[in-house]
This record gives structure tokens, sequence and C-alpha cells, in this order.
């Protein structure tokens, strides 16, 4: 090739260059990709996370749909934060903390900020920790609509049901505020009043019993509450003040989970708790032990996968365990008298479908309508709200002085109180 044709080749391939090389002060960025799992693959699937000394564990099901069920201690943040994106394909669509106990909501914000959330649902139980309430209001500051475990307004007697689509149905069990009073304990009161739920998917179950004590455990059973099921996520993380020998029969479990940090300072498993399950011929699985425990229904068994397997076990391991059938889930309550003592806050919103959650908004709030009294306009002072509603008040409005103390929230401004959504109550239009 002749110099001259060389030279031109030259010309047209800097060019072309020069076409194709967008000026990198007008280059889009990438989007950071948030979630990274797989569609639905038409099963119901629970991972029971290694988080140390605490709880956490993610459902999906057939269709696709999420629900956390706590969130580990403050040092499995880093953990989460990394697993999650791994299987999620969106946004969570509920988080349930069973209790408000930092080993089971610890790492929530770090999660929460990684993945997002539609719902949360929590007890609402009185004397919560004080870092738990801050925590509540920063997450309904985010536009993430918080729910309560209570029976449906319509229908007291029945249980709350979230379904999760495709057959799957996630019943609360436990508490059952205010159609049935909170239990009552010294010592113990958050525990004993832990959600209790049951995940079933055909004729295969799943109970987590949050961290329910053998009081809760009685109350149940005396109650003639359904419980059977598949596996059992084995309550306060095998200590020996749960997972009683009556309520292992009832239950009848083929199969039980224990998260549980290695060498805690509770000492759990208690080994009284692991001579009632063996006796029980139930199969335990430890996350201090096994690690990451993986389990998969597809409507007539599970398959258990454990993450490490005991040494001369071929690495392809998997357990399965046969469903019971499928467990009626009647009016639980129904014709049954129900103790004299009532608790007297109101519930709050009942749970939507699953289907039907409002997408979490990311935006701020919309401002607030400005159709305010003269004070409302000159007000410097402080104003108030309940956790459990969407309205905000001055601290001496009517409605101000019946919100009870471990509901309260105070602001310092009026757009602070407006965050979330908040109205202002009509009692007094602050």
């Amino acid at each position: 090739m002749s110099p001259r044709h060389l030279a031109l080749l030259g010309t047209l391939l800097a060019l072309s260059a020069c076409k194709e090389s967008p000026d990198p002060s007008t280059a889009r960025p990438s989007e950071t990709r948030r979630y990274f799992g797989t569609a639905a693959d038409g099963k119901l699937h629970v991972y029971f996370f290694d988080v140390g000394q605490g709880d956490a564990a993610l459902i999906v099901s057939p269709k696709g749909n999420t629900v956390l069920v706590d969130s580990g201690p403050a040092s499995a943040a880093g953990h989460l934060v990394n697993r999650l994106p791994e299987l999620l394909v969106k946004q969570l669509d509920l988080v349930i903390l069973t209790h408000p106990h930092n080993d089971h909501h610890g790492a929530l914000d770090a999660v929460l900020r990684r993945v997002g959330a539609r719902q949360l649902m929590e007890p609402q139980l009185p004397g919560a920790p004080p870092d738990y309430n801050p925590l509540l209001t920063a997450i309904s500051g985010r536009g993430i609509q918080v729910v309560s475990p209570a029976p449906p307004t319509s229908t007291p007697n029945a249980p709350q049901r979230i379904n999760l689509g495709d057959g799957v149905s996630l019943t609360i069990l436990w508490p059952r505020a205010p159609t049935e009073p909170l239990l009552e304990s010294d010592k113990a009161a958050m525990e004993v009043n832990s959600i209790v739920m049951r995940l079933s998917y055909g004729e295969t179950s799943v109970l987590f019993a949050g961290d329910a004590l053998a009081q809760t455990e009685e109350y149940l059973l005396a109650r003639e509450v359904s419980v059977q099921s598949t596996l059992l996520k084995v309550g306060a993380h095998g200590l020996n003040s749960a997972t009683t020998a009556p309520f292992l029969a009832r239950v009848g479990a083929r199969a039980a989970v224990i998260s549980v940090g290695a060498n805690n300072d509770l000492r759990a498993p208690a080994a009284a708790t692991l001579d009632r399950l063996k006796a029980a011929h139930v199969q335990v699985f430890r996350t201090d032990v096994d690690g990451e425990v993986q389990v998969v229904s597809d409507g007539k068994s599970l398959v258990v996968t454990p993450q490490r397997l005991p040494q001369g076990k071929p690495s392809d391991t998997r357990y399965t365990l046969v469903g019971q059938g499928p467990t009626p889930e009647p009016n639980f309550w129904a014709g049954k008298p129900l103790p004299e003592k009532q608790v007297p806050p109101p519930p709050p919103e009942d749970v939507q479908p699953i289907e039907t959650l409002q997408t979490t908004k990311t935006e701020p709030p919309a401002p607030v309508a400005d159709g305010r009294t003269d004070r409302s306009k000159k007000y410097k002072g402080k104003y108030v709200a309940s956790r459990k509603r969407n309205k905000f008040h001055y601290p001496d409005c009517d409605g101000a002085k019946k919100i009870h103390a471990e509901n309260l929230i105070e602001f310092k401004t009026r757009e602070e109180a407006a965050q979330g959504g908040r109205q202002p109550a009509q009692d007094c239009n602050p």
C-alpha cells in the first residue's frame, strides 16, 4: 500500500474514532444495579441466614413475592446487604419484625437502605427499647407503611392472613391484640408476645416461632390453634424456656432450624431443648454449624440444603421432608370464650393483600395543604403524633391527650411532623 493510501486510511480511522467516542463530559453514567436475583421458578423458597446470634430469614413465593422475617443483629448488616440483593429482583414486599429486640432488627436500617421495602409489620408492643420507636419513625418517614399483626376488624375471630400468591399464605397466629389481650410477663413481655406465624404451601408448611416462650406455646395449645407444620423455626434460639414437649407433639415437625451464633453468651441451644427435639424425631439444622439453611417447597415436599455438610457427606446432599398434607385453617377462635381482660388501644389498618401493596415512596412527601388557622401560622412549639396514625397534633389537642405514651412521637417543626404523609388533625388543625 502506498504512503498516500496509508495516510488516508489513518485519517479515516481517526475520524471514525472521534465520531464513535462521545465527549466524556456528556456521557451518561451507567445505573448501578441494585438487585441480582433470578426470575421466580414456581417454587417456594425460604432462606435462613447465618447472622450469628440473631434471626433473619427470607421468604420468596412461587410468584416472586418476598417477605423478610427479622433482620439479625447490627453485626450482620455487612452480610445481609450483600446477600439479599443476590436473591431479590425488586424491593421487599414486606418486612416482619417479630419483636423489638436488637438481635432481630439491628441490621434493619442498613438492609432497607440497600434493598428497600413496601411495608413493615411489627407487634406494636408497649415498653419497647429506647432505640426502637425512633427506628420505626425513620422507616415511616421513608414512605414505608408500618402495620400491625392485629386480626381484621371485619372478622376479629379470624387470624390475619397474608396471601403471597399461587396458593402460598402466611397466617399470623400471635399476638392478637386488641381482640385478645397480650400475655403478661414480668421479665419477658417482648418474647411471650413475639409474632408467631405459619407459612403454608400445598401439603407443606413452616412455623416461625420468633422468640416465643413456653407461655406462648401453652396459650396457643389451650386455644387449639393449628400449628402443625413440616418444619419448625425453633423459638428463642433453642433456649430451654421454649420448645416444650407438648408443643413439639402438636407441631409434628419433621425438621427444625435453630438460628444461633457460635459460642454465644446465652449458651444456646440448650442441651435440654436438643434432647426434646431428638425425642420427637426432629432433624435439627443449626446456623452456627450448618451455615445458611435453604428450604424449597413444590407444595408436596420440602427439600432442605445446608450451606455446610458434615465431613464425609457428598457435596450434593439434600434432605427431603414429605409434607403432612394440607392443614385446615378455620376461624381458630370462633366460639371460644375470650379472657376478660382486653387491650385498650385500637388496631391500625389491616395489612393489604401482598399483591396490592403500594409502591414505596422514595420522593419527599407532598407538602401539607396550608389551610391553617392564625394560631398555626404563628405557632413555634413542638408537634406530636401517634406512630399508629397518620395525623399530627398540638400537644394540647384532645386527640393528642389520647395517645398512649409508648406510641407518642414528638416533632420540632410542622414540616417534620408532616413527613411520611401525616396530615393535620381536624380537632385542632395545627
